[in-house]
Order: structure tokens, then C-alpha cells, then sequence
């Protein structure tokens, strides 16, 4: 039978699981408003390579619409919930990088969607 003892050592995670603790502490540290704005940031920049906007010459090799509508759209979805959590502050920008790709979007489209139709609209209204 084994009893509890208070001068027994704490057992510390070695290894991977060192690296894992010392993650989840770190996280734990972040508040919720910068995670929220570098998920949309990535996704953002995603969209933005996928919609032919990179600064790279081969950017229209890297063109796809199909996975962009799917960016955005997540974008859309993500900064509508988030905006009244985390602030006029930090959704304004964020607002405007979706809007810019929503625009984006539609000039690379050659047929264009139908307003309200567009990538991200159905969480954001027609974007013109």
C-alpha cells in the first residue's frame, strides 16, 4: 500500500512532455485578443497568396481561388464573432484586410460572384 508523502519529490515532466508543459504555460500567458488577431492574420495572409496577391513573381502560380474563398470566408466568420469580444481597437483593421481581400477576390474572379454571393459575404453583407 502506498501512503502519500509530503517530503516525496514533485514529479517534473521530462522530455516532450517538458516541452508540452512549458507550451501550455506559455499559452496560457496570451491573452485571448492576440490569438484571435494571429489566427486572422494567418489566415489573412493565406488568402491573400492564394488570391494572386503575393509579392513574389511567380504569385500567379500560387493563384487559387477556390482555396481563397475558403480563407476568406473562415476570415469573415472569425473576425464577425470575434469583433464585439475583442474591440473596435483590433477588429477595425482586421475589418478592413477582409474587405480588401473580399475586393481582391472579386477582381481576380473571372466570372464574379453575385453581390452578397462572395467569398465571406454571408457573414459580412455585399462588399462593392
Amino acid at each position: 500500500m502506498s501512503t502519500s508523502d509530503s517530503n516525496s519529490p514533485v514529479h517534473e515532466p521530462e522530455g516532450d512532455d517538458a516541452g508540452l508543459a512549458q507550451q501550455i504555460r506559455d499559452i496560457s500567458e496570451v491573452p485571448a485578443v492576440e490569438v484571435i488577431t494571429t489566427g486572422a492574420v494567418h489566415l489573412m495572409s493565406a488568402a491573400a497568396v492564394k488570391v494572386g496577391l503575393a509579392d513574389d513573381p511567380d504569385a500567379e502560380d500560387l493563384k487559387d481561388l477556390d482555396e481563397a474563398r475558403k480563407l476568406i470566408t473562415a476570415l469573415a466568420g472569425l473576425v464577425t464573432a470575434a469583433a464585439p469580444e475583442i474591440g473596435s481597437q483590433h477588429a477595425g483593421p482586421l475589418r478592413d484586410g477582409l474587405r480588401s481581400l473580399q475586393l481582391a477576390f472579386r477582381e481576380a474572379s473571372l466570372i464574379p460572384d453575385e453581390p452578397g454571393k462572395g467569398p465571406g459575404e454571408k457573414f459580412t453583407g455585399p462588399v462593392n
